[in-house]
């Protein structure tokens, strides 16, 4: 059975993938693997590495332990994307195909673009509040389709209660993604989509990998950062026709 590796972006963990693995697997089938980057989720008491690379070998290594063998395919959104960038480049021969959702690569995306200056804004007054209204700003910050899907943050708060993510882990990551440079473009097969509504990353950043890598793309007219959150069905759509034609 093939196996997907699904990987969370900046401060959020495996259950902010909601219902998108079961909409996933019903529409492409496969076991799905949701682990936790360290410094978040069930992790949170760990220290986030200042490196993505390093980030990869945490995921590998509990994988591993875990009797999750590769190959894989990945599928990461934002900081995940960079993940799944830096593990199919160094690690090919674990890697069947990967998923960059919304994420941004120097020097594919000007610092501008990468982290909007809107979005920088709204993550230093996060840093400032707590529990429902903290995570209404993130949803707001991330979701086109915020006023819709408020029914989520009782849930985010309670596991943001649960699994704390401290200041100091969200800006070893925050650094850690800022920092990482596009390696040569990976091996695998690669999948790239972004959301037109974005605020959080400029879309352009996407477009422009995918140019630059000559890779399939596609732009949701709609979403958000969150494209998952935002349309959970047309990722997995999108995934099933590059799948279906023969990655």
């Amino acid at each position: 059975m093939t196996t997907w590796v699904f990987l969370r972006g900046l401060a959020r963990e495996a259950r902010h993938w909601g219902d998108f693995p079961a909409r996933f697997r019903a529409t492409c089938g496969g076991d799905i693997l949701v682990p936790d980057l360290p410094g978040n989720g069930r992790l949170w008491a760990e220290t986030s590495p200042t490196r993505v690379e390093d980030m990869v070998e945490a995921c590998r290594h509990r994988l591993r332990e875990q009797g999750k063998v590769p190959p894989y395919y990945l599928l990461g959104l934002s900081m995940g994307g960079m993940v799944a960038v830096a593990w199919a480049r160094w690690h090919s021969e674990e890697c069947l195909g990967a998923v960059l959702i919304n994420t941004s690569l120097r020097p594919h995306g000007r610092f501008h673009e990468r982290l909007r200056p809107g979005a920088m804004t709204a993550l230093l007054r996060m840093s400032a509040t707590g529990g429902v209204e903290r995570e209404r700003a993130i949803l707001e910050l991330t979701s086109a389709r915020a006023a819709e899907l408020r029914h989520v943050l009782s849930d985010w708060s309670d596991w943001a209660r649960e699994c704390p993510v401290s200041r100091g882990n969200a800006l070893r990551q925050l650094f850690a993604a800022a920092r990482f440079s596009a390696p040569e473009k990976p091996e695998a097969p690669l999948l790239i989509l972004a959301g037109a509504r974005d605020r959080m990353v400029h879309p352009a950043c996407s477009r422009r990998l995918a140019h630059a890598w000559n890779t399939d793309f596609a732009l949701h007219p709609t979403a958000g950062h969150d494209l998952p959150l935002d349309d959970g069905d047309w990722v997995a759509n999108e995934v099933r026709n590059w799948l279906a034609r023969g990655v």
